[in-house]
């Protein structure tokens, strides 16, 4: 391959490491090379479950160059009413695309495929084995910081027996006979797809076992569609999010009038959530996983034997019969905040909660506008994926003061609204175009959020931010960038 030196080194080819790379290439005549240790562009989506859809519409994600999808109302299926969800196909051949009709085509990005990145600008071939380097002028950029697992890239955490049948959820797709039952074990998204997938195929729930280690909070998807169709709900629920805020008087309180306003809702309305990891499910899908009746809550899975499965506070029999799914995989887990802009380094993170591909282009973009890594920084505060119920509200806070910042800079605020990625921007009621009453109504809606705000601090009082390995000891490992 030979040494070579670009103005950029991106390592990962995923979706944050695209969507900065899209953004950067289009507003730069930056040079770049993009390191990944897979064959296609798409990092993760490689390894998804067949049937894994995305869980927000198709419009808010990608690249900002490009859009995916056609913004077509779904008609059929437990999204229907709603802004569609591209299926993993979908998302692979979009990511070929965008590398190979609009990044590789300005002749300024190499791609460096089934390429394993050693540090310090060292690289190795996995096909030839071949070493070499890749010099980055400027800086060398982090895409993959946030770690995403799913399910097929790694074994289960717990022990199981030989004999015993457990499969990622990749497999239920060609399972070579029908299971006596099945269990599904995990309380995340994933697992609630996988249950999703077995009863659309006629599975009767009675077959199902579900363990749920920890039930979390959810969005109901009905909330985060853009456009005016939706408008009115949006609004509507908003504002009795805004009113729970200020009239909470503890944080179980506002958690109570979230759910009574629609902002949140939950999977067993008797069963109080200790988790908030910014999944959304339809009505119709909650509905549908309310028909599981043997729901499983003794903790985590210790081991998986032939006749028992060992939870932390229990035992669950099972049979050789049975395929249990693993879903546990953590898929964006805990991980420290660390600056952004670091000297020759970039470390890509969420700078609005759960907006990954929004986040890279936003940072791509401050990175080709603006000077300094302090005022680069002050407008990119990373926001930690949230993990605990409590996160909620440290991430709305953070939330707030990063969109503050970008309202408040009218080069960024420009930005931002013909930004593809930007789909929040679309949801809820537009402010008015005319300037003076676009004006006035920016400054009542700032004068509410910073009320907001400030009524969230106080719910909180001390209580640490996700990402702090004071609250969360998940979150202890030493944060750095590439070696």
């Amino acid at each position: 391959m030979g040494d070579s030196e670009v103005d950029y080194l991106v390592v990962g080819a995923g979706a944050m490491g695209l969507a900065f790379a899209d953004t950067l290439v289009a507003e730069t005549g930056a040079s770049v090379a993009i390191v990944d240790r897979h064959d296609r562009p798409g990092g993760h989506w490689q390894l998804a479950y067949p049937f894994c859809r995305l869980h927000q519409p198709s419009a808010g994600y990608g690249v900002n160059s490009l859009p995916l999808g056609s913004d077509r109302i779904d008609r059929s299926g437990t999204n229907a009413g709603l802004y569609e969800l591209a299926g993993v196909d979908e998302i692979r051949a979009y990511y070929e695309q965008v590398m190979t009709h609009t990044l590789l085509p300005t002749g300024r990005v190499d791609h460096h495929r089934r390429t394993e990145y050693l540090g310090d600008g060292r690289c190795r071939s996995l096909v030839t084995g071949e070493e070499y380097r890749i010099s980055a002028r400027v800086r060398t950029v982090d895409a993959t910081y946030q770690r995403v697992s799913v399910p097929a890239m790694r074994a289960p955490g717990y022990e199981v027996a030989p004999g015993v049948t457990c499969v990622p959820p990749n497999a239920l797709v060609s399972l070579p006979v029908p299971p006596d039952r099945f269990t599904v074990v995990g309380g995340g998204k994933t697992a609630m797809d996988a249950c999703l997938w077995l009863l659309e195929h006629g599975t009767d729930p009675d077959r199902i076992t579900w363990i749920v280690p920890n039930d979390a909070w959810l969005y109901d998807r009905a909330l985060v569609q853009p456009g005016p169709r939706f408008a009115e709900h949006v609004t509507t629920v908003m504002t009795g999010q805004l009113r729970a805020v200020m009239e909470a008087d503890s944080v179980e309180d506002l958690f109570d009038r979230l759910e009574a306003c629609g902002r949140l809702v939950r999977l067993d309305p008797s069963v109080r959530p200790t988790r908030f990891r910014c999944a959304t499910v339809s009505r119709a899908e909650l509905d549908r996983l309310r028909r599981i009746r043997h729901v499983v809550r003794l903790g985590r899975v210790r081991s998986i034997g032939a006749d028992a499965i060992v939870l932390d506070d229990g035992l669950l029999p099972t049979t050789p019969g049975t395929v249990h799914v693993d879903c546990t995989a953590d898929g964006l887990a805990p991980r420290p905040a660390v600056p952004v802009f670091q000297g020759d380094h970039i470390t890509l993170q969420a700078v609005r909660t759960c907006q990954q591909v929004f986040s890279a282009a936003l940072i791509a973009h401050v990175e080709a506008a603006y000077d300094g890594d302090d005022q680069k920084n002050r407008l990119c505060e990373p926001i930690p994926h949230p993990y605990h119920d409590v996160d909620l509200l440290h991430t709305l806070l953070a939330d707030l003061r990063n969109g503050r910042r970008w309202a408040e800079d009218a080069e960024l605020d420009a930005w931002l609204a013909g930004s593809r990625l930007d789909f929040l921007r679309r949801v809820g009621t537009p402010l008015p175009t005319e300037p003076a009453a676009r004006a006035e109504a920016t400054a009542l809606l700032r004068t509410a959020l910073d009320a907001a705000a400030l009524r969230v601090g106080r719910l909180l009082g001390g209580d640490a931010p996700p990402g702090d390995p004071a609250r969360d000891p998940r979150a202890r490992e030493t944060a750095s960038g590439p070696a």
